[in-house]
């Protein structure tokens, strides 16, 4: 990787390129306030307004090919908007590596030679990315990723043109972008299958049959909703390793991957419904650690030893995106445990964390879902009922709904509903600052304090300086009329 400092070596480890850039170190916090992904004669330029100097790190990953920078002390600034596919850049995606820090991810059509350096545009810091394509067929792998995003810039130009000449009648979101948007992939995981039966239930209920027809269920309804499409792991009673579902979700570039299970204890009393995501941590319960290991064995049913020299899953437990997928799969996971609350009671209040082999997809967001007990008799008798599975299948498409329509990913009809709604339906992260309250946090956002209290588990009114708070998505504009998204937030 070329570098700007003469004084920075590049370092090369395991087959990933990284440069490390340091700018006058910021005395607080720094913001990105806008980033745009410009397509010039010989590369691709990505340009990050920043409101101060930050430290940085640039580096590249293979299969897929993609291009991670580091900012130190950084975030979003309020009203951010991820920038459209131009160029070799086919997607941009933001996360948090560690507390305090950004990360910002973009999704190539081919490896490039990034060159990075530091400009400033009237006062304010700009961080210049300049990716040039390397490697055959890097040509061809541009220029298909160009014709696309033509085919998205003619969908986003559809509405200005029917604003010249009024239509007979008003189109739908879905009317003007719905064919020349790009689905969201739904991964759906039936867990067990084929020699791994999974727990039994008293009356003889296998959860590999259970969980069967409870994806092919949450399947239908996804295929039915604007937007989204579905992928099963497997659609018959076939054993799968777990290694080789997320993998399938992978190779059908799923934007969320759904596991669901039946959960069991050794008492016939729990009910309920939970769900887990990836933790390398530790689990957050000793029930959770049980529940890890007794699905992680389900490798040992079929012969797989998931301690070897499995290079695939060497890289994605080292893959450095996985931290930002890991949070990206937290916020997805409160949302389906937020459906599942509507359908009944649920076992656990909030989302578990635990080491599940089935989630470690380094860049599919993953969650684990157990929609019962089915050693509770009660729960069994449900998950046999057709009509429980279709409120189930519909309380986690619900969930789905909800999360992508708060974070919507680049080119999908979820992104063009919240460009048609001003943004109004994202969610966002918020860093109290001295002065702010919880009431006045909400007023600003045009959101109430009882749902700020709720999405980040709160049973007081009060917030300390440095406070990372999440704000749900509005339904409209503000108290005053002001899109506080549109910049960042006073005070």
């Amino acid at each position: 990787m070329r570098h700007v400092l003469r004084s920075l070596p590049i370092r090369v480890a395991a087959s990933v390129a990284a440069a490390a850039c340091f700018l006058a170190a910021p005395a607080q916090a720094g913001q990105v306030r806008t980033l745009h992904v410009v397509d010039v004669e010989s590369h691709t330029r990505a340009v990050l307004e920043l409101d101060a100097s930050a430290e940085y790190t640039v580096f590249t990953l293979q299969n897929p090919s993609r291009l991670v920078v580091d900012l130190k002390a950084s975030s979003l600034a309020s009203g951010y908007r991820a920038p459209a596919p131009n160029g070799v850049v086919t997607g941009v995606r933001t996360g948090t590596p560690t507390e305090g820090d950004l990360r910002v991810v973009f999704d190539l059509a081919a490896d490039v030679q990034p060159r990075s350096f530091l400009q400033s545009e009237g006062g304010t810091p700009q961080l210049i990315l300049e990716l040039r394509p390397t490697g055959t067929g890097a040509v061809a792998a541009v220029a298909e990723a160009a014709a696309s995003t033509v085919g998205a810039a003619a969908a986003v130009a559809a509405p200005a043109a029917a604003a010249v000449a009024p239509a007979a009648t008003a189109r739908t979101i879905e009317e003007m972008f719905g064919s020349r948007q790009r689905d969201l992939v739904v991964a759906i995981d039936a867990g067990h299958g084929g020699k791994d039966p999974g727990a039994l239930g008293g009356a003889g209920t296998k959860e590999k049959n259970v969980t069967l027809e409870v994806a092919r269920e949450l399947a239908r309804v996804v295929d039915a909703e604007p937007g989204m499409k579905a992928m099963l792991t497997r659609d018959r009673d076939v054993f799968i390793p777990l290694q080789e579902r997320y993998r399938k979700a992978r190779a059908a570039k799923a934007d969320i991957f759904v596991s669901i299970h039946a959960d069991a204890s050794p008492h016939e009393t729990p009910s309920g419904s939970s769900v887990y995501v990836l933790s390398h941590r530790g689990a957050s319960s000793e029930a959770a650690r049980w529940l890890a290991d007794r699905e992680n064995a389900a490798d040992l049913i079929g012969g797989v030893k998931l301690d070897g020299s499995d290079g695939v899953l060497a890289s994605v437990l080292l893959d450095l995106s996985q931290s930002a997928t890991m949070k990206a799969s937290d916020d997805a996971a409160q949302h389906v445990l937020q459906g599942l609350r509507r359908l009944g009671k649920t076992h656990k209040s909030k989302v578990e964390y635990a080491n599940f082999v089935v989630l470690r997809s380094p860049d599919v967001p993953s969650m684990l879902v157990e929609t019962a007990f089915i050693s509770n008799r009660d729960d069994e008798r449900r998950l046999n009922d057709p009509a429980h599975r279709a409120r189930l299948a519909q309380a986690l498409l619900g969930g789905i709904r909800e999360y992508f329509t708060a974070q919507p990913p680049p080119g999908t009809l979820f992104a063009a509903r919240a460009e048609g709604n001003g943004g109004a339906g994202i969610e966002r992260d918020y860093l109290v600052a001295r002065g702010d309250t919880l009431s006045s946090i909400a007023a600003r956002y045009g959101v109430t304090v009882s749902s700020l209290r709720a999405v980040n588990g709160l049973s007081g009114d009060t917030v300390k300086i440095g406070q990372r708070l999440r704000v749900p998505a509005r339904s409209g504009l503000p108290v005053g009329g002001t899109f506080a998204g549109a910049g960042a937030p006073p005070g």
